[in-house]
């Protein structure tokens, strides 16, 4: 099984984006912030006290340091492709904290031995991934059995405004593609992980035009790395027509909206665990089994 978006995406290109923004990231990553407070939030259904914790896509890893915050005995590991992320992430790391440590490699070649892993988490990173299932394996492998898998990523809906605008000006790839929910839970599914449980969130941001939109999706370096996007410089009459297009979201209020599907995701390792996960009263989860593919 090989579950690789419609476009590719170059790996070198996505490493030194994030070298680049590595320095203001976090006074831009806002969205990150909140689907990573909403993840950790997330961690309260886990019925286990983890020992070996580790954080793939971590960043400059604020996520790491509320994690090691609530489990203050255990060892955490923090990952990301950015060299420049994992080095200030090290910088922001409490002083004096013997038990985080700070790696830069890829997501698809862990430096972590097999069965290692409590709890792994992963915010707001696959949609990095070329190939989805490759990431999945990797995770299965590094977990114990009994440990568990908590992630978050973008949904094919992510940043729908902007996609549609630019499609009515040329047919190149202007924003990058998505994995669906679906897709997903095969994945899941397909490298043995016990019980994934699924669901979906949408957010939406608001700007005064989309140059203000733009100029934030550099700003965490997460603009169109895919290898399908346009050499040199855009044409102005492309980028006016796309301008043009986007002003049909324009709210009463006045502003332009962007919409962020956000898929969340739990598992377990290998082994299903009893009652491994304690939801709270009134949380709607959805079986893999019970989703089904995207339509249209």
């Amino acid at each position: 099984m090989n579950l690789v978006p419609p476009e590719y995406l170059d790996k070198y290109k996505v490493s030194q984006s994030f070298d680049r923004v590595a320095p203001t990231y976090e006074q831009w990553a806002i969205l990150q912030k909140t689907v990573g407070d909403e993840l950790f939030e997330r961690l309260q259904w886990l019925k286990m006290a983890p020992q070996q914790i580790l954080n793939v896509g971590a960043g400059t890893a604020r996520l790491s340091r509320v994690l090691g915050q609530q489990y203050k005995d255990a060892y955490l590991y923090s990952i990301d492709i950015s060299l420049k992320m994992s080095q200030i992430a090290r910088k922001k790391a409490p002083q004096g904290d013997s038990k985080q440590y700070f790696i830069c490699a890829d997501a698809t070649q862990l430096p972590v031995a097999d069965d290692s892993i409590d709890l792994l988490v992963s915010n707001l990173m696959l949609q990095w991934c070329n190939d989805i299932y490759a990431i999945f394996a990797e995770f299965a492998r590094v977990l114990k059995p009994d440990g568990a898998l908590f992630f978050s990523t973008f949904g094919p809906d992510t940043l729908t405004e902007l996609r549609h605008s630019w499609a009515t000006a040329d047919q190149a790839s202007h924003v990058n593609r998505f994995f669906d929910m679906h897709d997903i839970g095969d994945a899941l599914l397909q490298v043995g992980l016990s019980n994934p449980v699924m669901d979906v969130d949408r957010l939406q941001f608001t700007y005064s035009d989309v140059k203000a939109l733009m100029k934030e999706l550099k700003q965490i370096g997460a603009h169109n790395m895919t290898a399908g996007c346009p050499r040199g410089l855009m044409g102005k009459d492309k980028f006016q027509a796309m301008l043009a297009a986007y002003e049909q979201y324009r709210s009463p209020e006045g502003v332009l909206p962007a919409t962020y599907e956000i898929v969340y995701g739990h598992t377990l390792g290998k082994q299903q665990l009893k009652e491994p996960f304690a939801p709270p009263s009134g949380t709607v989860a959805i079986p893999i089994s019970q989703i089904g593919g995207r339509r249209g």
